[in-house]
């Protein structure tokens, strides 16, 4: 059967299963190999605007074949010379017999090959900082409709002080916050390597020129900013420092730190039933229990946040032992840490966004929750009233002492309703606030000032974070699997 042979060798779930069209091209051949052509291309063009000995000839040969890559042909050349780079030089070469004498001048494997690395995480971060943005946008709205919504807040997951709906999603918001300028500081610190040589002296360089360092320099400067770059990097070995994918990496690391964080909250707040990612009219949520909804699209977010976070030790082990000016024991690491690591975010950022959009919440749900706990709560403002009322503040404490201890025997001990406002009521000591009760355990006078922070927060931190990506929060995620 045509095609047969696919399902006979591994396939990257990450890629075949869940990743973004754009982001999976951005880490295919098709995208590595093309750069490598514009950059020789580039090099072409400013050692000729230089003054070496290239004809303009050779140069528009080199642009008509940019994307005519004969990828057998550099998979027999490789298998023969064990060299990706020399395969592929030799396959351009093929194609353009005119300016083959001068591509890959003066330069070396680390030329193509970490430049390239550098314009597929520039380009990778260009893709996940709008999709980050969407996220953030999503839950603002959240946050905003659901600023006063009174909800439990849960310290060691007990229940403890009330808090909001829309407060709750800010801590979220604040964590990806920071995840969005760390990203864009990551993406705005990469420079190009540049034109640099083989141990990063620029001596080929400086050899083709004559010893001319003014036309060396110049050359660095054209074909970094021929890349798209404002900078490269002054000081090199025959790499770039690999700490710089420390850096780009760490913090992908710390976006799934965050959203195994939230998705986690999420799973959680489903099994209070309070709220509920988005379920499909025809989704299965187990093949056993029919009635089931599980919060598949957050479980999906923790699994891949997880490898997101675990990927983060191969850059840091590979920066650690890389010797003197380079090894080349960062190579085939670097082939599968540093796509996966973008594959995964663009991924868990695609699902958080589907899951923002169609958030569920079950207002009546969290109210009876707050009612089996607010009497307990209240029990220090009822205090409070009654010594306002002329009571004893210490009488008044053992009495609802005692009658929030058979409250509580009730509802651990029998299964019951929390009963102690009917206790309270019953009671003849109360008698003097039993008016004020309705007021006293009204959920809104136990919520602080979250409203407050959620408008604020928003105001000051989340629209102006979002302001550069405006144009593009109209796409909304459709989730294949």
């Amino acid at each position: 059967m045509e095609g047969s042979d696919e399902f006979m060798k591994y396939r990257s779930p990450l890629v075949f299963r869940y990743a973004s069209k754009e982001m999976a091209y951005n880490f295919s051949d098709r995208k590595k190999f093309t750069t490598w052509r514009k950059l020789w291309i580039y090099l072409a063009k400013a050692e000729k605007a230089l003054g070496l000995p290239i004809i303009e000839a050779q140069v528009v040969e080199m642009e008509a074949h940019v994307e005519d890559i004969d990828f057998n042909m550099a998979e027999d050349e490789e298998r023969k010379l064990r060299h990706d780079v020399m395969a592929h030089v030799h396959t351009f070469a093929h194609c353009c017999p005119t300016a083959a004498p001068i591509i890959h001048l003066g330069a070396t494997s680390c030329y193509v090959g970490d430049n390239t690395d550098l314009i597929m995480l520039r380009d990778g971060f260009d893709i996940l900082l709008p999709k980050l943005a969407r996220v953030v946008d999503r839950l603002a709205n959240f946050a905003e409709k659901y600023a006063d919504l009174p909800t439990l807040g849960y310290t060691h997951y007990q229940p403890a002080q009330l808090t909001t709906v829309g407060k709750r999603a800010c801590l979220w918001l604040q964590d990806l916050a920071m995840d969005m300028r760390n990203l864009q500081r990551a993406r705005n610190d990469l420079r190009f390597r540049g034109v640099k040589g083989t141990t990063g002296t620029q001596a080929s360089f400086l050899q083709l020129f004559q010893g001319d360092h003014d036309k060396v320099e110049e050359l660095d400067r054209m074909v970094t900013e021929m890349a798209g770059f404002k900078k490269s990097y002054l000081v090199t070995g025959q790499t770039y420092s690999r700490k710089v994918d420390i850096d780009s990496l760490s913090s992908l690391a710390s976006l799934g730190a965050t959203i195994h964080k939230i998705c986690t909250d999420i799973r959680l707040l489903a099994n209070l039933k309070e709220i509920e990612e988005p379920f499909e009219k025809e989704q299965i949520g187990s093949s056993a229990m029919p009635y089931k909804r599980n919060p598949m699209r957050a479980e999906r977010c923790c699994s891949l946040a997880r490898h997101l976070m675990a990927l983060l030790s191969n850059p840091l082990q590979t920066a650690s032992v890389q010797w003197l000016e380079r090894t080349l024991d960062d190579s085939a690491n670097r082939r599968i840490s540093l796509p996966e690591s973008f594959l995964t975010a663009d991924i868990i950022l695609s699902t958080l966004q589907n899951v923002t959009e169609g958030l569920v919440v079950y207002p009546k749900v969290i109210e009876r929750h707050i009612r089996h706990e607010l009497p307990f709560m209240a029990t220090e403002n009822i205090i409070m009233a009654m010594v306002k009322a002329g009571g004893n503040r210490q009488d008044c404490h053992e009495k609802i002492r005692v009658l929030s201890q058979q409250a509580a025997a009730v509802v651990k001990q029998e299964g019951g309703d929390n009963d102690l406002l009917t206790r309270v009521q019953a009671d003849p000591y109360f008698s003097p606030i039993l008016a004020q009760l309705d007021t006293i355990l009204d959920p809104k006078t136990f919520i602080g000032r979250a409203p407050q922070q959620v408008a604020r927060f928003l105001s000051e931190e989340v629209h102006p974070l979002l302001e550069p990506y405006k144009t593009k929060m109209d796409v909304k995620i459709e989730l294949e699997l």
